[in-house]
């Protein structure tokens, strides 16, 4: 019996990498990567009035272009996986991915 739900709840589809864009634990969008056909742009105002500008592609996402004095959310590139998220300190930005369908561990 265990063995069949456990195969059956393994079998059900997961929804793919999906990207959080959170801010002061506050989740303004979530984007399914795996979902994603064309590359596009958006921006994401900040209350204090600077901006990130985030590109998204079929399996990544990046902040392309920010206002913020150190860049460093720019600098991290490409998020493909959950190993580090991007953050930007100065406009409270933090992109993570969620729900990559693989199991970490299983447990009986």
């Amino acid at each position: 019996m265990l063995a069949v739900l456990s195969w059956l709840t393994l079998r059900r589809k997961s929804p793919g990498r999906v990207a959080e864009l959170v801010r002061d634990g506050v989740v303004l969008q979530s984007i399914e990567l795996d979902r994603v056909t064309e590359a596009y742009q958006f921006t994401v105002d900040c209350p204090d009035g600077g901006y990130n500008i985030v590109e998204v592609r079929p399996g990544g996402i990046r902040v392309l272009e920010a206002d913020c004095p150190d860049r460093v959310c720019v600098a991290q590139g490409w998020l493909t996986d959950q190993a580090i998220p991007i953050v930007c300190l100065p406009h409270r930005l933090v992109i993570c991915l969620a729900g990559e369908g693989e199991l970490d561990a299983l447990v009986r």
